[in-house]
């Protein structure tokens, strides 16, 4: 019997390496993660920078993208190892063990044509305005905190943008590659307007649940491995 658990010690630590760990996403949050009506294969920027670092550091995956309060549910009960992609903001840092970055990106408010706001110096300059933003999404501390109109009906950043078309909002926010994505999908260029100051550029990270330093750990490490080698910088090439 002391041969045998012996053995079962030994044995445990390759068990735990060698259970797939449940990687989630957000399924709409294009060109950085998404599905399309086709199939539910995952694609994106961000799915392929996260596959990248995960084969390099040789960790056994599966990776499947869901609604984005879904995917924060999933972490926030341990129904996952990991999910991204969490805004680096100091409330995210208090709530998971964040990785990263994994990219940079910029958070600009956008209106429609309609709307005559050139510009903002203060988060009060915006206080006219409703705002429109996806419900469930941090942004930035101190625009998260203000005291302004806001409308989190939108579930998704695509559905956002069609408020703001259709004039149901004045103002939205979110990343800029983004936000002009869903906005090339409709051919409507000329009819926004992108503020010329960003709110922020948001660092993006991956998520672990608090306290799970060895996952993070891990990831980390693969993770600068592919910054050294210019890997990460040719794949965010490919997206842009």
């Amino acid at each position: 019997m002391r041969i045998a658990a012996l053995c079962l010690m030994l044995l445990l630590p390759w068990a735990v390496q060698a259970e797939p760990w449940k990687v989630v996403g957000d399924e709409q949050f294009a060109p950085y993660s998404f599905v399309t009506i086709e199939d539910d294969q995952p694609r994106g920027l961000d799915v392929e920078l996260v596959e990248a670092v995960l084969q390099e550091a040789k960790i056994p995956y599966s990776l499947r993208l869901y609604p984005w309060e879904r995917v924060k549910r999933m972490i926030d009960r341990s129904e996952v190892a990991m999910a991204f992609q969490f805004a680096g903001t100091p409330e995210r840092m208090q709530q998971y063990e964040l990785v990263g970055p994994i990219r940079t990106g910029s958070t600009v408010f956008m209106t429609s044509r309609k709307i005559t706001l050139n510009d903002w110096a203060e988060l009060d300059d915006l206080s006219p305005y409703i705002i429109g933003q996806v419900r469930g999404y941090a942004y930035q501390s101190d625009f998260d905190k203000a005291e302004l109109s806001r409308d989190t009906s939108a579930q998704n950043p695509r559905q956002l943008v069609s408020m703001l078309l259709a004039g149901r909002i004045d103002v939205i926010v979110g990343d800029r590659v983004q936000l002009m994505y869903f906005v090339r999908e409709q051919r409507a260029e000329k009819n926004v307007h992108i503020l010329p100051k960003p709110l922020v550029e948001m660092p993006r990270y991956v998520a672990f649940a608090k306290g799970d330093s060895a996952r993070a750990k891990q990831f980390s490490a693969a993770l600068e491995r592919l910054r050294q080698a210019g890997t990460l910088d040719s794949i965010n090439k490919r997206w842009h």
